[in-house]
């Protein structure tokens, strides 16, 4: 049988990867596939680097149209990012009737609507296992392993850049600053880093599990999105001696407020408590706990991002797609798990109507009354405490900390609350405020 003609659109970390490990596995993967898999066109500015990378070994192109254009190509891997020429090139292949991969999550998570809707109609796959947390086959297990269950929650540790800085903040004491600087110079992090600091690159992966989980199109205009840039080691260290450590979380999860089913979708600093598997994941690494009503909850851990993992993702795709190439579309696994015309409109809940607990820092003055004010305010927001650590002051400090852990309640209830101790005259500054699951 002849092989699948592969077009390669970028040739980058992950796309010399995908190169690399097509060409040392090949064997093993046309055993498993059934027939061979051949990258034929590679498309890269950098024309000469292109043509050292691959050898010889297939036609390189500057220009990516025409790869998508070409009638010889099956699948076109799309592995340049970003939101313009990568959507346009990615249409562009299935009107032309090419199955599509890509690992571009931002591309999915803002246009992913419109391009599997163009997919279905035009009767090709779009794969996508390599958008989300790497070589985690996170994407297989939620639209096939766990088929059975109704998902009830997902959250997971999908950006390793932030999950370095935080365990290098507690392990180190350090600073968030400090730490990023060195994140910059072993390479764990962009010189521009905004996407992972901020939270954003961890939404559009946490929109994209949202969509099939619950079967809901991709919203990430909805998602509530919290980086670690204000975070402290002084929040840090507080959390580890509660018992806790603090983790970005990327979390969806089905949520019911005033009888109203709805879905929560948000990232943010969360503390875990530490003895608790996904507390305990460390450096660039990733994790995904995913709670479903038959099978419980289950890991997944691994590398989540890096040349070959994320090939490893990008290949089990070109396998998956040669495989069901002669599959009748309406037979094939659906891009998102639900056939189009079984979406639910199940909406996406603002972040004031969120159920979770609480971690609450506040600097107050060292006198009498002050907790009484403090624990009064929280009473009229019918908010109830868990844990409370009260510091003493330093040596000659008229001011200390005092940090509370509370049982679930309403974010509104919390906002409210914190506005009106910020405005108490012995609270100094602003109450930091970290959410807190429990994950069991």
């Amino acid at each position: 049988m002849k092989p699948i003609k592969v077009g390669l659109l970028g040739i980058g970390t992950v796309g010399s990867g995908t190169f690399q490990v097509l060409k040392r596995n090949q064997e093993e993967i046309r055993r498993r596939a059934g027939r061979g898999i051949e990258i034929a066109m590679v498309a890269d500015l950098n024309v000469e680097r292109a043509r050292e990378l691959t050898g010889g070994a297939c036609e390189v192109v500057a220009d990516a149209r025409q790869v998508v254009e070409h009638p010889d190509i099956d699948i076109v891997v799309e592995l340049i990012g970003g939101y313009g020429i990568a959507r346009e090139l990615v249409l562009k292949a299935i009107a032309n009737g090419k199955h599509v991969v890509t690992a571009n999550k931002a591309l999915l998570a803002t246009h992913g609507n419109e391009i599997f809707k163009a997919a279905q109609e035009k009767g090709v796959m779009v794969a996508f296992e390599a958008a989300v947390a790497g070589g985690i086959p996170i994407i297989k297990a939620l639209r096939e392993g766990l088929t059975a269950n109704r998902i009830e929650w997902i959250a997971g540790i999908i950006n390793g850049t932030t999950n370095f800085i935080l365990s290098e903040m507690r392990d180190k004491g350090l600073d968030f600053d400090v730490v990023l600087k060195e994140a910059q110079r072993l390479g764990y992090a962009e010189a521009d880093p905004t996407f992972d600091i901020e939270g954003v690159d961890a939404a559009h992966k946490a929109t994209i599990m949202s969509a099939i989980a619950f079967g809901i199109p991709v919203q990430f205009d909805k998602a509530h999105v919290e980086g670690i840039t204000k975070l402290q080691a002084t929040d840090i260290r507080y959390a580890e001696q509660l018992g806790y450590r603090i983790k970005l979380l990327g979390i969806a999860k089905r949520a019911e407020v005033n009888g109203v089913a709805g879905i929560e979708l948000r990232v943010h600093p969360t503390l875990i408590p530490a003895k608790r598997l996904i507390a305990n994941v460390e450096g660039a690494m990733n994790a995904v706990l995913v709670q479903g009503d038959a099978v419980g909850a289950t890991l997944y851990y691994g590398k989540g991002a890096g040349a070959e993992p994320t090939a490893s993702a990008v290949i089990a795709d070109l396998v998956d797609i040669t495989r069901l190439a002669t599959a009748d579309p309406g037979h094939r696994v659906p891009h998102l798990a639900f056939q189009p015309n079984a979406m639910t409109d199940t909406p996406i809940l603002p972040m004031s109507e969120i159920t979770t607990s609480y971690y609450l820092r506040m600097q107050v003055a060292d006198q009498p009354g002050v907790l009484a004010d403090i624990t009064r305010i929280l009473a009229d927001a019918t908010i109830s405490i868990d844990a409370m650590l009260q510091k003493e002051p330093a040596e000659g400090e008229s001011q200390t900390d005092i940090i509370m852990l509370t049982h679930q309640t309403r974010e509104k209830h919390v906002e409210a609350a914190i506005a009106r101790i910020e405005a108490l005259p012995t609270v100094a500054g602003q109450v930091t405020k970290i959410r807190l699951e429990q994950l069991s």
